[in-house]
């Protein structure tokens, strides 16, 4: 990324070419003529779903995206996404009539829900495009089908698809073990699902669109990408889980966290750091100190574990992070000086800090990692290593 941005004291690097890389990448390696829907709910996974989607509506195999919520779905048509946009869990009754309007896709796995979705669509004037969910193991959402209950899903079902302003363009489920070395647990939920699929067809109800396949799933289980698959995390460069890492297709980290020192100092032997003195010098060092915190969505599980990069070098946190503020130790990183940049995450030199690292130091995964990261630190989004655009959220 240019370190030629003069923000005062943090900010997030997004690299576009990596995510149009990710997912090219990915799209290569599904079955031929499988759509995919790009996951980019939670702001795109931090990353800012609104340059993400304008980014990638483009690609002709992409059909749309995902989100969780209706102000997630209205950020992406402001944007001026113009692809279909999915609701990947429930809609309060109150927001029917408006997305209806604006074409984005409901989600519905109750018979209730699907009546009130059909007197929403007749009152707007235009059909409801919705896709049906199954419950295949999650038990999350989602019509059940096991237990003897799949005849009661599919009577229903039928009757959903006969309701008018109703339009069933989906069929989905969602598996709760794909990101496993082993393929059995996702088949036993795959297989069912499309049983019950194909009852459904008997019946005379058909869907344009069957999907099941997350990331882990479209990385490394070929018979789970039907129709379309949904990919989130591997968009951004990051792994499913450890056990499908994201070095299985070449996939590259497209988020990256900066800031620059604010003080420099040398303190002797015996003096602790931080709050609680948790780390107390065993000999004389310089310390630097950074403005960022875990207000910024920088874990504070990191205290006295993580290092940043500085000249390309590791810095390890000396205390605990603070609110907006943590130290590092640079007592062997020559000529360091206050406004010199800092990598948190992401590449510096020859050096990197994956988000799967911190993670780990932090006992959390690298989604929640990166959603966390809040909407006080901008966003600086980059094509061919130089800014293309900024956002700021306290500007806006």
């Amino acid at each position: 990324m240019s370190t030629n941005y003069t923000h005062d004291r943090c900010w997030i690097g997004v690299d576009l070419d990596a995510i149009e890389r990710n997912m090219d990448l990915i799209h290569g390696n599904l079955t031929p003529g499988t759509l995919v829907t790009a996951v980019i709910k939670a702001d795109g996974y931090g990353h800012g779903a609104a340059m993400i989607g304008r980014s990638l509506q483009k690609k002709p195999y992409i059909w749309g995206f995902a989100v969780a919520t209706p102000d997630e779905a209205e950020e992406l048509r402001e944007a001026g996404v113009t692809k279909p946009v999915l609701m990947l869990g429930y809609v309060f009754p109150w927001h029917y009539k408006d997305l209806i309007r604006k074409g984005i896709r409901i989600c519905v796995f109750t018979e209730e829900t699907a009546r009130e979705v059909s007197q929403a669509a007749q009152k707007a004037g235009k059909d409801a495009l919705v896709h049906i969910a199954i419950d295949t193991g999650m038990s999350r959402i989602g019509f059940s089908i096991d237990d003897g209950r799949a005849g009661e899903a599919a009577d229903a079902i039928e009757r959903i698809a006969a309701m008018p302003g109703i339009v069933c363009e989906g069929l989905f489920t969602h598996f709760a073990r794909a990101d496993e070395v082993d393929d059995e647990p996702a088949m036993r939920q795959l297989r069912p699902f499309l049983e019950f699929k194909e009852s459904l067809e008997a019946r005379g109800v058909t869907f344009p669109l069957v999907h099941a396949a997350n990331s882990a799933a479209a990385l490394k289980l070929p018979a789970s990408h039907l129709d379309m698959v949904r990919v989130g995390v591997a968009l951004y460069g990051l792994s499913p889980s450890s056990e499908v890492p994201k070095e299985t297709l070449g996939l590259t980290q497209a988020i990256s966290i900066h800031s620059r020192i604010t003080y420099v100092k040398t303190i002797p032997e015996g003096v602790p750091v931080s709050y609680g003195g948790t780390y107390v010098t065993d000999r004389r060092i310089r310390i630097a100190t950074i403005p960022v915190g875990y207000a910024d969505g920088y874990p504070r599980a990191l205290s006295n574990k993580a290092s940043v990069l500085i000249h390309g070098q590791r810095a390890r946190i000396l205390g605990r992070v603070c609110m907006d503020q943590f130290m590092v130790d640079v007592s062997d990183i020559p000529d360091v000086k206050a406004g010199d940049e800092v990598v948190l995450l992401g590449r510096q030199g020859s050096e990197m800090i994956t988000a799967e690292e911190i993670g780990d130091m932090a006992d959390r995964f690298n989604y929640e990692l990166v959603c966390d990261i809040n909407k006080r630190v901008p966003r600086l989004y980059t094509r061919n290593g130089e800014i293309v655009a900024q956002v700021d959220y306290f500007k806006m």
